[in-house]
């Protein structure tokens, strides 16, 4: 007692002297000090008295107070002895808040904890739960070496304990062990082991945590526990959600296969045949070998998901509604890394939803953001319109925004982007406004398209009024015209300018840089800049110095009869310079430059070395390579590796044996007939039966209805096969008896079909008897065909509804819309089938003739109020077609016949497969200018075919279509039967979502497969719009400075007429004649397919052929590329 009674005192005199140090500073000189600090030194007195007293009531309230005084920051030490005395009370409140006390000041005052350490013991067998965990929390709070032992005794107790929330303690003992003795992780791993099979929600989080601190490299122990951690993890609490998942994160990169895998084979061959069917000379043999192995390897060994990764995927991806955002984070990281590209787009949406929180949060999702954005930029494109800017922003978010912007800006959306930059600069935040600009200039690098607009921006921001906005656009200016500086001289001149204005250092070194390399281009400038500096050289900063010395050295190399006796004085200025940098080099250009005896050979290349050509500078995202760093991680955050931190393991070569996931008997029989399920639906994909190509079409519809459209084309059918193969195989036994069903019922109502259409063909055939028999049948033939992709399309409606069912991921939902779009595409194109199967021995005009009595037919017959389904896109192909024969000029004489799409001649035809490398199929392709009745945001395509072989073509149809990110595809009907030496069209929609970026994909016939490509002038991305002159004007208005593009030129001799440049320009782009006024302006107007942006076209002629050509729209990459395509029109 004696030893705490000393203590008592000690510890109460440092409390009054430190309270009396607090309070001097607010007490006055009088003696008040003195008494403020007899007032503390009761107070405690008082606490010490209450904790001393019998009443448990007046126990209870002074740990109440302390435990509150802990809470508020202040220092409590002193009470210690005071409190350990009650460390045996028997009133359970009482307890906990003397071990929460404990707790906080164990590992500070251990000598006095040590004495009552036998009560903690004690405490460790109390029958109430939160005294024995309070009692082992205090106990490894106590960090001596001394009771090692006593602690792993505890643990080990604990760790068995009835109690889920004395086990969840244990665990947390177990890394503050850990860390006092390291030698004893072997006897933890047992403890860990032991706890990792604990079934308890409450268990689970915690000791993942003890396995990460103390054994993260034992992947051997997760195996067996893998499956329960997946299944608990919805209801483990949120840190504990983390940190599993961030542990299996680092588990399935080690266990399973990369998912995709399949997409980088299949991107190899299918460079590989683009090569073989582009190319005309022969390619080695051996080559060819190779390529058909790899080939023959993708197709006998397709990726096929584990159910295991499946099963990881599928539990955590409810968690991306979750309300802590770390634990959205942590399921958007594993998604990244683990999930094939078609499924990682469901992050999106729940990282924008963060991005409504606390700028703290938003600052780290950004982070992770912006990473993400480089490698898969299409993820984000839909939310682009969440990372604009707002002014309550903090400069970090919105220096982040920026960096996110850059990185989405492409060929479609750089117009939007750039006007949203804009406006940035008008900012009041200067470093915001000095990396808006910077990102500019990124964008101009990143774009070709947009480079001379972004100049141009640049340039006229160089009058600006606020210096550090003129200061950073030179800089960015001088990084741009690197790039091409012999086109830009007059930008070198406007900067030469500035030089008397600009007062910032680095702008005015990037002038003086861009004067002196470009000094050829301005030889009249440069001798007068190099003479306005010489006078303020010693005013001017260092790093403006060094690129005076600079400029004189380039100068007297290249024009010395002038700039010799300036680049004299500059250097002899610089020879008696303060900073010994200037002085160097001073010393070491005169050497260079001004030959000697002394001077070495160096003198003779002085030319060499100061005007080589530099290599322009790339401007490259700050998160480039920070991908290499898990995602979420502190080490991602501060780009570089923290303490602690555990990198992600590289995707193994070969699946590890799934086996050892296997728990218990039951669950491994189990577990093999799943896979073996698995194995033999697999081929079923490759095989060539009818109803295998329908199971095939299946698979595919989810890619095409897919509303985010980042998936690629295996990736989907991938996903959607693993989820499958997970399921019960039940519903496979159930589709199967459903399609059969709708088959029986599709039969029957093609019968009722064939009788209604045979009464019509006989009413026809009165009212037109003069039509020969080969028509009628042809007719009946055609009708028959056409009735089959119906039958297709219910087919897969039963095949989708039943997968539907099976999948999880619900990606085919909007299958039965497709598949009605499908059936009426499929009615339009065999009706046009059945008017252009002609016998191939009469001549064209007869054919074209009786083309347009079968049309007329046709369309009486689908006027009458039949019910049948094929009246509706009929109507509105016909009443599209008229609109826009009213709206804008035709580009032909030729009659379009609205049941059909006939290209007219002043359509141009592209070549998409040579007979010779279609072995006797070619095809060509138009755009023919009408309204794609099942999509309006689609191109309509027309493909023509053309058998020239001695042998049929069958089962004409598309596979693998690989669309750049927001584009889609609508396919032509299968084409059953093309005969030899015969012709026949079809017609397909494309969504080229603004851009001209190709569309590739397969074309198959039943032999053979054919990479093809159709990419589209820019001026087949629009539609016609009427216009009169008012709006035309008032629009025009509207669309001025980066969105307005002129360009002088002279026209072609053969051009100098109204007549004629009104064809040329309506054939360069499917644009209207919009009225005009004046006799020496021609005015278009029309709108991009997709996004219904206007595009205005003004001609204005002059004399002897002068004229302008000025483009107004939205969309700047558009405007940039059709002004070129006119401007050829135009002169050639």
């Amino acid at each position: 007692m004696s030893t705490a009674a000393l203590y008592n005192d000690q510890g109460a005199a440092e409390a009054a002297v430190e309270a009396g140090q607090e309070t001097t500073p607010t007490s006055s000189s009088s003696g008040a000090a003195f008494g403020l600090f007899s007032t503390d030194f009761k107070k405690n007195e008082d606490l010490k008295e209450m904790l001393e007293s019998n009443k448990e009531s007046l126990k209870l309230e002074a740990m109440k107070r302390i435990v509150q005084l802990i809470s508020k920051g202040k220092n409590a030490s002193e009470l210690f002895p005071a409190i350990v005395k009650n460390v045996a009370s028997k009133n359970i409140e009482l307890k906990k808040l003397v071990y929460v006390y404990l707790v906080r000041y164990a590992e500070e005052q251990q000598d006095l904890a040590l004495l009552s350490i036998s009560t903690f013991q004690r405490a460790l067998k109390d029958p109430n739960q939160f005294i024995r965990a309070s009692a082992l929390r205090v106990l490894s709070s106590i960090r001596v070496p001394i009771i090692v032992p006593i602690m792993m005794l505890a643990i080990k107790e604990a760790a068995a304990d009835l109690s889920p929330y004395v086990r969840k303690t244990s665990a947390h003992a177990i890394q503050k062990l850990h860390s006092l003795d390291p030698d004893q992780k072997e006897q933890l791993i047992e403890v860990i082991e032991k706890l990792l099979k604990d079934k308890s929600t409450l268990v689970a989080g915690s000791v993942v945590m003890a396995f990460e601190e103390v054994c993260p490299d034992r992947i051997d122990l997760i195996h067996k526990n893998y499956r329960k951690l997946c299944n608990l993890l919805v209801d483990v609490e949120e840190w504990g959600q983390v940190v599993i998942i961030n542990m299996l994160t680092r588990y399935a990169r080690t266990q399973f296969l990369n998912p995709n895998i399949n997409e980088s084979l299949l991107e190899e061959g299918s460079g590989g045949e683009k090569m073989f069917y582009g190319s005309d000379e022969d390619e080695d043999e051996d080559e060819k070998e190779k390529k058909a192995e790899a080939a023959a390897i993708a197709k006998r060994k397709p990726y096929v998901m584990d159910p295991d990764h499946r099963l990881l995927l599928r539990n955590t991806k409810p968690l991306l509604q979750s309300r802590n955002a770390a634990v959205v984070m942590a399921v958007a990281q594993l998604y990244f890394h683990l999930a094939p590209k078609a499924e990682v787009g469901v992050i999106a949406k729940a990282l924008v939803r963060l991005l409504r929180s606390h700028s703290e949060v938003q600052f780290v999702v950004l982070q992770n953001v912006a990473t993400m954005t480089i490698k898969r930029r299409g993820m984000f494109e839909p939310y682009l319109k969440s990372f604009y800017i707002r002014s309550t922003d903090p400069t970090q978010i919105k220096v982040l925004k920026l960096e996110v912007l850059t990185n989405l800006a492409n060929e479609t959306n750089i117009s939007t982007i750039l006007r949203e930059f804009q406006t940035y600069i008008k900012s009041m935040d200067k470093d915001f406004v000095a990396a808006t600009i910077q990102a500019i200039g990124r964008c101009a690098t990143n774009i070709g398209e947009v480079r001379d607009t972004c100049l141009n921006g640049l340039v006229q921001l160089l009058s600006n009024r606020d210096e550090l906005v003129v200061a950073e656009s030179v800089v960015v200016i001088k990084k741009l015209l690197q790039m091409q500086p012999e086109k830009h001289s007059d930008i070198i001149k406007h900067m030469a300018k500035l030089t008397d204005n600009i007062q910032v250092p680095m702008a005015r070194a990037s002038i003086l840089w861009l004067i002196g390399e470009y000094c050829e281009h301005v030889p009249r400038i440069a001798p007068d800049v190099l003479r306005k500096m010489a006078k303020s050289f010693t005013n001017e900063e260092d790093i403006v110095k060094l690129q005076i010395i600079n400029l004189a050295a380039k100068l007297y190399l290249t024009n010395s009869k002038q700039t010799k006796l300036l680049t004299q004085y500059v250097l002899n200025l610089a020879k008696y310079d303060q900073n010994y940098d200037i002085r160097d080099r001073a010393r070491f250009v005169r050497q260079l430059i001004v030959p000697t005896e002394k001077s070495g050979a160096l003198s003779k290349y002085a030319k060499k070395l100061f005007l080589a050509l530099k290599p322009a500078p790339v401007l490259e995202s700050p998160f480039k390579d920070r991908d290499h760093f898990q995602l979420g991680s502190l080490s991602h955050l501060l780009n570089a590796k923290a303490g602690g931190y555990q990198e992600l393991p590289e995707w193994p070569e070969a699946a590890p044996d799934p086996s050892v996931r296997n728990v218990e008997v039951k669950e491994s029989v189990f577990t093999l007939l799943e896979r073996v399920t698995t194995l033999t639906s697999v081929p079923e994909w490759t095989k060539c039966s009818s109803r295998e190509k329908r199971k095939e079409k299946k698979v595919e519809k989810p890619f095409y209805s897919d509303s985010e459209g980042e998936s690629g084309p295996t990736e989907s059918a991938d996903s959607e096969s693993d989820s499958a193969s997970t399921t019960d195989s039940a519903s496979a036994s159930v589709s199967e008896e459903s399609e059969s069903g709708l088959e029986s019922e599709s039969e029957e109502e093609s019968e009722t079909e064939e009788e209604e259409e045979d009464k019509k063909e006989k009413k026809n055939q009165k009212k037109e008897p003069k039509k020969p028999v080969q028509e009628s049948e042809s007719e009946q033939s055609s009708e028959e065909e056409d009735r089959k992709p119906e039958k297709r399309s219910k087919k897969l409606k039963s095949d989708s509804e039943s997968d539907s069912v099976e999948d999880e991921g619900s990606e085919s939902e909007s299958s039965p819309s497709e598949s009605e779009d499908f059936e009426s595409e499929a009615v339009v194109t065999k009706k046009k089938k059945a008017a252009e199967s002609k016998p191939p021995s009469k001549s064209v005009r007869k054919e074209e003739k009786k083309e347009k009595k079968e049309m007329s037919l046709l369309d009486l017959d689908d006027f009458e109020p039949t019910p049948s389904p094929q009246v509706t896109p009929v109507n509105t192909l016909l009443s599209n077609s008229l609109a826009t024969d009213l709206e804008g000029l035709s580009l032909s004489d030729s009659i379009l016949s609205p049941a059909t799409i006939i290209p007219s001649g002043a359509l141009k035809n592209y070549e998409l497969l040579h007979r010779i490398t279609g072995e006797g199929l070619s095809v060509e392709y138009c755009f023919s200018r009408q309204p794609f009745s099942p999509d309006a945001n689609m191109v309509a395509v027309q493909l023509q075919f053309t058998n020239n072989s001695t042998s049929d073509t069958k089962n004409l149809h598309m596979e693998d279509v690989r669309l750049q990110s927001g584009m889609r595809v609508k396919e032509f009907p299968e084409i059953e039967l093309l005969p030899a030496g015969e012709m026949t069209s079809a017609v397909m929609g494309i969504d080229f979502c603004d851009s001209t970026q190709a569309a590739n994909f397969q074309l198959c016939s039943h032999t053979k497969k054919f990479f093809v490509s159709i990419q589209p002038p820019v001026g087949e991305l629009m539609r016609p719009v009427f216009l009169t002159e008012n709006e035309f004007k008032k629009e025009q208005g509207q669309l001025m400075g980066m969105n307005e593009i002129t360009e002088k030129l002279t026209l072609d001799v053969k051009c100098r007429n109204e007549h004629a440049i009104v064809q040329r320009v309506t054939t360069a782009a499917n644009l209207s004649r919009v009225p005009c006024g004046s006799d020496k302006e021609c005015r278009f107007a029309g709108r991009t397919v997709t996004s219904s942006s206007l595009v205005l076209v003004t001609v204005a002629t002059r004399e002897e052929g002068a004229a302008q050509l000025m483009v107004n729209c939205e969309k700047m990459v558009i405007g940039t590329m059709l002004v070129k395509d006119i401007l050829l029109a135009l002169t050639q």
